[in-house]
């Protein structure tokens, strides 16, 4: 069997649906799992959402009229009778997450989070699910959160790998063509979960693994995986090959092509992954697998915006040792900020951290009881891996360097 993961920008529209179509049609589709994720921004529209729950009831209910009309306009440019079944499907998605928010009682943030941002995949895959049958492309519409279980850390649940290979091995024929979300999966009281943004690659994954699948493709509106990410550097190369160590690399850095989870469940059974262009799908694109060097090995640029760096000292000069490390790393921890980089010395420590939970402004003042703090926000981390000093330099453009790290083969610039 094999797995193809189609990310929200390959179904933002119903020429989107359409070409997912083609594709299918182009590389077969026989003995295939289709993971499929929100259409276009409709996440961040589900945010919006979440957040006028909290904040604001008028734009939460201008948000769900702007959801409601973007669906329905793709509903309409795809289905010609007003009246099929699917239109009906989706009208009851819609009420079923307009009605937990009104009986909802838990004021806990991310558990809101989770039990309305994944209707996002759900009505997703009801529409292509529907219309891939209407063209007669037989399918059957799987909910992933039967099958993918997890612990209940909401917003970056924890895969319970033993229930979740169990439930795939017992519901999903390999025979036929699936179509499942991507994202979402449920806990022990089937409250659903999320896997972290951009997760549906980890789901695709996860999916591969415990159906021993043959491959997984990402299917995505670039040729396959660049050695830069063209939103942020004019010049781009396509990686032919990775190998796995070399992919994780990449993805533990931000290369935003691969979820930094997606790789380790494949590599542990050497499923090969392969990332495609949905516009050109015959075209090779870039395989990720056993064994082989980066091809070509040239320098790959990754940037992650709106990074934290915090440089923190001693207040009495003592050294940070492992105990003080130990410390600061446990509340980190507790306040949900990743790491991304560490420096240290004897008696300073410096490290570059993502703020997306919003920890920040709660950690500060436990960190300031113990040392010396200087918070630097809205920075930006800069990779190169295989560096030359030239691709070191034509990342710098005048930026302040705050914390430089090199290594054998990688160079990371925190830059202001």
């Amino acid at each position: 069997m094999r797995i193809f993961k189609f990310g929200g920008a390959s179904v933002k529209d119903a020429a989107g649906v359409k070409n997912v179509v083609n594709v299918l049609k182009e590389v077969g589709h026989k003995n295939t799992l289709l993971v499929i994720s929100a259409m276009g921004k409709t996440t961040n529209a589900m945010e919006r959402v979440v957040n006028g729950y909290f904040k604001d009831k008028a734009d939460m209910e201008m948000a769900i009229s702007e959801l409601v009309e973007y669906h329905k306009e793709i509903l309409n440019d795809l289905f010609e009778a007003r009246n099929h079944e699917v239109h009906h499907k989706v009208n009851q998605l819609i009420e079923e997450f307009k009605g937990f928010l009104i009986w909802n009682k838990s004021p806990k943030y991310a558990f809101v989070y989770d039990q309305v941002v994944g209707y996002g995949e759900l009505i997703s895959t009801t529409i292509v699910s529907a219309y891939l049958n209407e063209v007669g492309l037989t399918n059957t519409w799987l909910d992933v959160r039967e099958l993918i279980k997890t612990d209940n850390s909401y917003r970056d649940a924890q895969v319970d790998w033993e229930k979740t290979e169990a439930a795939v091995k017992t519901t999903v024929d390999k025979s036929k063509l699936n179509i499942a979300q991507g994202f979402l999966g449920s806990d022990e009281n089937n409250f659903t979960t999320t896997l972290g943004r951009e997760g549906s690659d980890y789901t695709a994954a996860i999916l591969a693994y415990c159906l021993d699948a043959e491959s997984v493709t990402i299917w995505k509106d670039v040729p396959g995986v660049l050695n830069a990410d063209p939103r942020h550097f004019t010049e781009t190369q396509l990686l032919n090959k990775i190998n796995y160590r070399e992919a994780i690399e990449l993805a533990f850095y931000g290369a935003s092509v691969i979820h930094p989870k997606t790789l380790q469940p494949l590599q542990r059974k050497e499923i090969p992954l392969h990332v495609k262009s949905f516009i050109n799908p015959k075209e090779k694109g870039t395989t990720v697998g056993k064994g082989v060097k980066i091809e070509p090995e040239v320098p790959c640029f990754i940037v992650k915006k709106n990074q934290v760096l915090l440089k923190l000292s001693s207040l009495d000069f003592s050294f940070i040792v492992e105990n003080n490390i130990s410390e600061i790393f446990k509340l980190f921890h507790e306040h949900r900020l990743k790491v991304d980089m560490i420096q240290n010395s004897a008696i300073s420590f410096s490290v570059c951290l993502d703020n997306k939970f919003g920890g920040l402004s709660s950690l500060l003042p436990e960190l300031e009881k113990k040392f010396k703090v200087m918070c630097y926000e809205e920075v930006s981390l800069y990779t190169v891996r295989h560096f030359t000093e030239e691709a070191v330099k034509s990342v710098l453009n005048g930026y302040e360097v705050l914390v430089e790290q090199r290594g054998k083969q990688t160079t990371q610039l925190v830059v202001k």
